[in-house]
């Protein structure tokens, strides 16, 4: 895909942290918190697309959702051109969502089935100040197009389309306010691999009309290698490895990285694939993370210094950065 980056971020976290309390007792106190998002800083350039991916549970989808405030962050520093709009009074939020908004991963909860497209996709201009009906259906008409359905089934409800169609109405309603920033929520992981493909090649042709900024968030590694200009890593909170999309899939420098790629399915059964890696036990509870390298109990090359020191993430080659005493020493 074309790179039309430019080296300005767009958005970027500082020592974002979200904890989720767990309360119990007579009196319901706190006695746990599981710590979903622990100390992630990571930045996004205008007009490129970061791949965010990791197992299930991670917190790859609380960070989404704290950039946005749609969870609160407990902690860290949210910039967005150039302000903290963690410090926001929330009468201010209101002008932000026009320029931030989130594709949602199941396209038919994440819609309304009790109005028409025309009603979902309209509602971000009615709630922004667009009152008059005429020209909210003109700029609905507008992005039924732009997102590849017919104008006239804008007076349809979700129940009427098939998966791929509701999810393109998520996108239309993502667009509607003309924002810089789109968070895609795992946006094609409920669609069959044909219809991925046509909402990755929406997504891709729309970010160059329009020069969209994507955090797009999947635990899909062969669709994050051919989206993302940049790939970050995550692992039970915490960023593992950040690189080049090209560099980190050729030549990833942390364990857990290769043992993701070493799992992803080869179409091509005449290519001899490497070596596969199968990490020991399961991951462990974001309530209770282990100490030091939250992944030296899984990982294969693990000393002592990994169970009692985290390691920094920091630049081990040009512009590729990993959380690992022993990058680079270690076999891909």
């Amino acid at each position: 895909m074309p790179d039309t980056r430019t080296a300005t971020p767009l958005i970027a976290t500082k020592d974002l942290v979200k904890y989720y309390s767990i309360r119990g007792g007579v009196l319901m106190k706190e006695v746990a918190s599981v710590k979903a998002v622990d100390g992630v800083s990571l930045a996004i350039r205008q007009g490129e697309t970061l791949g965010l991916v990791g197992e299930s549970g991670c917190g790859k989808s609380t960070f989404g959702r704290a950039i946005l405030r749609l969870e609160e962050p407990t902690s860290g520093e949210v910039w967005f051109m150039g302000e903290n709009i963690l410090a926001y009074p929330k009468h201010r939020l209101r002008n932000l969502r026009k320029e931030m908004q989130i594709i949602f991963q199941d396209p038919f909860s994440s819609l309304n089935p009790r109005k028409t497209v025309a009603q979902i996709v309209g509602e971000p201009l009615l709630i922004h100040g667009v009152r008059n009906r005429g020209e909210r259906e003109d700029r609905v008409a507008e992005l039924m197009t732009l997102v590849g359905l017919q104008r006239d089934q804008m007076r349809r409800y979700p129940h009427m389309f098939s998966g791929g169609q509701r999810q393109r109405i998520g996108v239309a309603r993502a667009l509607a306010l003309n924002p810089k920033l789109i968070i895609c929520d795992e946006a094609v992981s409920a669609l069959d691999v044909s219809i991925q493909a046509q909402v990755i090649n929406l997504l891709e042709e729309l970010q160059a009309n329009l020069g969209l900024t994507y955090l797009f968030i999947s635990h899909d590694l062969s669709v994050v290698e051919h989206v993302s200009n940049r790939v970050a890593v995550m692992y039970l909170g915490k960023i593992v490895e950040v690189a080049p999309s090209r560099d980190l899939y050729r030549h990833p420098l942390h364990p857990y990285t290769q043992a993701l790629l070493s799992a992803v399915p080869i179409p091509d059964p005449s290519h001899k694939r490497a070596h596969r890696i199968l990490l020991k036990g399961d991951v462990p509870s974001p309530i209770d993370p282990p100490s030091g390298c939250r992944f030296h109990p899984r990982c294969l090359y693990a000393q002592k210094r990994c169970s009692k020191e985290e390691p920094p993430l920091l630049e081990n080659r040009p512009h590729h950065r990993v959380a690992c005493f022993f990058a680079g020493q270690v076999g891909a």
